[in-house]
């Protein structure tokens, strides 16, 4: 029974592959849209949280996976806490009202001149990279057992970004992401431990 759980929960750490697909081979630009955007979101988050929770049952029933089944259910919340949280950042931002996407990608304009893309690029830029990095070391420091390691990551982000944050929706969108991206590693740490433990 060990084996399902930890089966179940590389198959939540797998889901995000599935919209990344379907955007990379989007015809059309179908799936760029905002509302399917949201929906391709809302339905891989709520798909990841509900193969999350049965791994979550079904190892609070079980023994704890040992060797190989305890390597394969880290992995597996590792890429479920990197690959999986900007789906969940980017429901939050929605539902607070700020747009994750930046406005110059929602223009089509193609005659912009590379110079634009630094004065449009907005309040806090590279976000996306920053998030896979702060969730994959949230996740670490709890797999690891040191919980205070969430106080430096979140001490050294917050030093880096203190200049962008003046701007207009910035400590909006800073405090709703982060507590969205924390939240989710530290949730997929969480059922990595009632897997291995």
């Amino acid at each position: 029974m060990t084996a399902v759980a930890v089966a179940v929960f590389v198959a939540a750490a797998l889901i995000p592959i599935l919209p990344t697909v379907l955007r990379a081979y989007d015809v059309g630009g179908v799936t760029r849209r905002h509302r399917a955007a949201t929906l391709l979101d809302g339905v891989t988050a709520g798909t990841m949280i509900v193969l999350a929770g049965t791994t979550a049952i079904i190892a609070t029933t079980t023994g704890p996976a040992r060797g190989a089944g305890s390597v394969v259910a880290t992995c597996a919340a590792m890429a479920a806490a990197v690959g999986g949280g900007g789906f969940v950042v980017r429901l939050v931002l929605r539902a607070g009202g700020v747009s994750p996407h930046h406005p110059s990608r929602e223009k089509t304009d193609t005659s912009r001149q590379p110079d634009d893309d630094a004065a449009q690029s907005g309040p806090l830029r590279g976000g996306r990279v920053i998030g896979y990095l702060e969730r994959a070391t949230v996740a670490a420091t709890l797999l690891a057992g040191w919980p205070e390691g969430l106080a430096v990551i979140l001490a050294v982000k917050s030093l880096a970004r203190f200049p962008e944050l003046r701007a207009p929706h910035a400590s909006e969108q800073f405090i709703m992401g982060t507590f969205a991206s924390v939240l989710w590693a530290a949730s997929m740490s969480g059922v990595c431990y009632l897997v291995i433990h």
